[in-house]
């Protein structure tokens, strides 16, 4: 493994220099989820959740939280996004909410922080709008599923 890019000499951290590289199109998707109690999936189904319209209240949380990244995670980088699309769908096998985001920009970084920052966030927005109704709640999965553009070029998950 190569040295870690986000601390100096000393040890330090520091925000990456990448001023001298190439902008590129760079696309990131990022997925996880929230397991829930089948009946809390029948409340929000059936609109009657004390809280209102949770799914699109989480999905334009997680919109925000992307194009809030740089404020959120010390070394990151502002970057202008070009797209952020979050997408929340009810499942029963788990049971609860698989949450998606695709983040893109054309820039000198990467997007997967945004991408990943997306997910999280609408998956605590679902969290914080629904532990009313269940305390058994649980996120997990969150990862990076796909990433393209840079240096590194394309990568998708096993």
């Amino acid at each position: 493994m190569s040295r870690l890019t986000h601390l100096d000499d000393g040890g330090r951290a520091r925000m990456v220099d990448v001023s001298d590289k190439d902008t590129t199109a760079r696309t990131a998707r990022a997925e996880g989820q929230l397991r829930c109690a089948a009946a809390t999936l029948d409340l929000v189904r059936a609109g009657k959740t004390p809280k209102g319209s949770v799914v699109q209240t989480a999905e334009l949380a997680g919109v925000m939280a992307a194009k809030k990244t740089a404020e959120l995670v010390p070394l990151c980088h502002p970057l202008a996004l070009t797209k952020v699309d979050v997408a929340i769908e009810l499942d029963e096998s788990l049971p609860g909410f698989r949450v998606s985001s695709e983040v893109r920009t054309v820039g000198q970084t990467g997007v997967e922080m945004e991408a990943l920052t997306a997910v999280s966030v609408a998956c605590l927005t679902l969290f914080d709008m629904l532990k009313a109704v269940d305390r058994t709640m649980a996120i997990d999965g969150i990862r990076v599923i796909e990433k393209s553009g840079g240096r590194s070029g394309s990568w998708t998950a096993a």
